[in-house]
């Protein structure tokens, strides 16, 4: 066996092992992590877009600016 594909089985071995610890040693439910993961996708989609929404109106002012020749 080559040196990297060693790794790699470690890694995948270390991952699966780390997982499984995870979901047995966590003091959530199924149900309840899945709504904490659910809810932190949420706020960072509405983070994400919020921040576009705020930089396109920015961009946006500032090209009026840039046409207007006052700046």
């Amino acid at each position: 066996m080559s040196k990297s594909f060693s790794w790699l089985a470690g890694a995948f071995l270390g991952g699966l092992v780390g997982s499984a610890l995870v979901l047995m040693l966590t003091p959530y439910s199924g149900e309840e992590i899945k709504a904490r993961i659910n809810d932190y996708i949420s706020n960072v989609q509405n983070e994400v877009q919020q921040a576009g929404v705020e930089k396109r109106l920015e961009l946006e002012t500032e090209l009026e600016l840039l046409r207007s020749g006052k700046k």
